[in-house]
């Protein structure tokens, strides 16, 4: 029994597929196919039903598979161990970033953070608030970039910036002859929203609590800011946009922007991590790297945070 066939079981029960898996564990298929029935063969089980789709565990294999979690866990843990007595940021580390806040931030501070510290392998991955605080607990990520704050037991919260909540208008708004509105004014007219699961669609509930809202009428399933961009645009309803998302439309496009009114509301977007976590070299080179980029691109003073919870 090896740490990596373990950690080839973790991947399968994850992603429900050995083909995904060995993509996520950079190895081919038939090698990771070929480790996993090796264990399975030494332990004189089956950890997982292969006929099913997606693949799911055993019975057994559910037993198992926390307690693999665990010494996973632990193992990394003496290399996490070394890499901070040597006040260095090395190894790997892996990364989930929203959604919401990826496409905007990831192209700002990536470049940037990778040629300053080379030596440290970064894996990123996209995943829902949700998906991220299981897999901090799991022990699949290092840290996650979310909106906060949550109410996570166990989870420390370090906040890199507060991002401004901006409204995009449709053509056909009333809201146009305003040059800022409130959260009550938008409120009077429909409004087009991200799917649900994505925070940013709590934070602009949050925003028109003290409003009723008015949906549109039809089905939306999107996680796509530019989808909603686009909709406004055609009349469907207006919008709200978070303040980075804003800096690449085009001109036409911003003219159909408004501030709120002061405070200007705003979700806090923070790294999170398990309290227990010893990559605090990794956390805090994260933590100043995105603070000394983002926070000198964002000129809102006087803000609120919206909150990110489902309400």
């Amino acid at each position: 029994m090896t740490i990596t066939q373990l950690q080839y079981i973790m991947a399968v029960a994850r992603y429900g597929s050995f083909t995904t898996a060995a993509e996520k564990c950079y190895v081919t298929q038939p090698t990771l196919s070929m480790q996993v029935q090796k264990l399975e063969e030494e332990l004189g089980v089956q950890i997982f039903d292969r006929s099913r789709k997606p693949i799911s565990l055993t019975p057994i294999g559910e037993k198992l598979i926390s307690q693999v979690g665990r010494v996973i866990n632990e193992s990394t843990r003496i290399k996490d161990i070394v890499d901070e007595q040597k006040q260095d940021v090395v190894g790997e580390y892996r990364l989930g970033i929203i959604p919401s806040v990826m496409p905007t931030l990831l192209p700002l501070f990536l470049r940037t953070y990778t040629k300053r510290y080379p030596r440290l392998q970064l894996h990123i991955e996209e995943l829902q608030t949700s998906s991220m605080i299981a897999a901090l607990r799991a022990g699949h990520i290092d840290a996650g970039i979310a909106a906060t704050p949550l109410v996570e037991e166990g989870i420390e919260e370090h906040p890199l910036y507060d991002e401004p909540m901006l409204a995009f208008l449709d053509r056909n708004s009333a809201l146009r002859a305003e040059k800022t509105i409130t959260p009550t004014l938008l409120s009077s007219e429909p409004i087009l929203l991200l799917e649900r699961g994505h925070c940013f669609r709590n934070n602009v509930l949050s925003l028109c609590s003290e409003a009723s809202v008015k949906e549109q009428k039809f089905g939306l399933s999107t996680g796509n800011f530019q989808t909603l961009v686009e909709l406004s645009k055609e009349g469907f309803g207006n919008t709200v946009l978070p303040y980075l998302n804003t800096l690449t439309l085009p001109e036409a496009d911003r003219e159909m922007l408004r501030d709120f009114t002061t405070p200007t509301p705003s979700r806090q977007i923070s790294l999170i991590h398990m309290q227990d976590s010893l990559r605090h070299k990794v956390n805090e080179s994260l933590i100043t790297t995105i603070r000394g980029i983002i926070r000198a691109m964002i000129v809102y003073e006087n803000t609120r945070i919206t909150s990110p919870l489902e309400v």
